[in-house]
């Protein structure tokens, strides 16, 4: 919940460093013992608090958690609070009582703040004690709290070489705008090849496909419905065709929209709508029903899809500021997913969105993807079980009012994978063809 300039000010007053979260208590739980589960042993940390009344604060240490019911010396450790964008630091006062280890509750500074106290979404104040500052300054003297995080500082390194190449020339961007205007598919029967986009809600399915549209069509457009919700924004199964610039010829490649997945089951996305749209039953606009899959009778279904109708790829896009994170109901989703769409032989790749978002030295400049290790570490192939060399980083257009010759060049390799990862599924159906 901190926002890009308030992750940055924290970052400024902690050096070179970036903001890894570990712990969201809405997501895993008002409880002592979740923090515990989540960020014993991880250091250094920021923990922040959020409150109904608007307020930020928390607290800095640069001690690992744990729970042994002991003070922890801490020289450099402080509380804080937002004014705006402005941030009030209080210096702790006594720092061999900076931090207690207390296994009931969240970070405990001191005897002056507690988050999360005795596993309850609430503060514990007491000014004065280890640290000095006025409460309703920090906090409005609102002591309930509506979500509470805990994010490890990390130092933001610089690779000496980028680990993966990548050229940032208009000469590149042209290159790949003419191989995908021109690409064929391997097989007759199909003239445009088929990817199915899946993710969390808001991870930005329908963003990528109007960035690449944006892309061909020469300034920033938004065809598709895309934005900030807790629960999908796409309620229908919804096959976008590309097309060369306005009034153009169609590109190669339908990228097809679904539901966002959700945690919860009955909920989004569900594993027998997304096994119809792999094997083509579903027609464009179906309107999905979480509670109630299609079934063989519905309207539009399509008892004997061709080719042309199945999927030929499949994009997982998974929002990088969320992979440590994500909820365990919601990988266990996703695995099932990619099991069923290995068992069908279908080629599959990770977009990796809002890179820039997650990491400050990308945010610099987005031609330092591959040059950062925060982004290489990153535990998105661990999640979604697919391997680094079929992570693709990319940042949509979502703010932008003009197109970026580098933005484009990262989603116009993407899109050029996704065609790569198609002959690889033409190949499998007609081995002999390909030799």
């Amino acid at each position: 919940m901190l926002t890009k300039s308030q992750q940055e000010t924290i970052c400024s007053k902690l050096g070179r460093v970036k903001l890894q979260l570990l712990y969201k208590a809405s997501i895993h739980g008002f409880t002592g013992a979740a923090f515990h589960q989540r960020c014993d042993n991880r250091c250094p940390t920021v923990s922040v608090g959020y409150n109904s009344s608007g307020y930020v604060f928390g607290g800095y240490t640069k001690q690992p958690f744990s729970q042994s019911g002991q003070y922890v010396h801490d020289d450099q450790a402080f509380l804080f609070t937002f004014s705006g964008e402005q941030l009030i630091k209080y210096p702790v006062t006594t720092p061999v009582y900076a931090v207690k280890m207390m296994a009931n509750s969240g970070p405990y500074f001191g005897e002056a703040l507690v988050l999360v106290n005795g596993s309850q979404p609430i503060v514990y104040n007491n000014p004065g004690n280890y640290y000095t500052f006025n409460a309703a300054q920090m906090h409005g003297n609102n002591l309930n709290l509506t979500e509470c995080e805990v994010y490890q500082v990390e130092v933001n390194s610089e690779l000496e070489k980028p680990w993966r190449p990548m050229v940032w020339e208009q000469q590149k961007r042209t290159e790949m705008m003419d191989s995908i205007k021109s690409y064929s598919p391997m097989t007759s029967s199909v003239s445009q090849i088929r990817v199915l986009l899946i993710g969390p809600v808001g991870a930005g399915k329908s963003s990528f496909f109007n960035s690449i549209n944006s892309v061909f069509r020469g300034h920033v457009t938004s065809q598709a419905i895309a934005g900030c919700s807790t629960t999908s924004l796409t309620t229908q199964f919804r096959t976008y065709s590309l097309k060369a610039g306005r009034g153009g010829k169609p590109l190669p490649i339908i990228l097809c929209d679904t539901m966002g997945l959700e945690e919860t089951t009955g909920a989004g996305l569900e594993l027998e709508d997304v096994v119809n749209i792999l094997k083509g039953h579903l027609p464009d606009t179906y309107q999905f029903n979480p509670s109630a899959p299609l079934h063989s009778e519905a309207h539009g279904y399509r008892k004997s899809p061709s080719l042309k109708d199945k999927i030929h790829c499949v994009a997982y896009i998974i929002d990088a500021c969320k992979v440590s994170i994500m909820p365990p109901k919601l990988e266990e989703k996703l695995d099932a997913i990619r099991r069923k769409v290995n068992l069908m032989g279908i080629p599959q790749l990770v977009l990796m969105t809002k890179v820039d978002d997650a990491c400050p030295f990308v945010s610099e400049d987005i031609r330092n993807i591959y040059r950062s290790s925060y982004i290489k570490e990153m535990e998105v192939s661990v999640r979604t079980g697919v391997p680094l060399s079929c992570v693709v980083p990319v940042k949509n257009y979502s703010k932008e009012l003009e197109l970026d010759q580098n933005c484009d060049i990262l989603l116009l390799t993407a899109i050029i994978q996704m065609l790569r990862f198609a002959d690889n599924y033409f190949d499998e159906l007609n081995p002999l063809s390909s030799r």
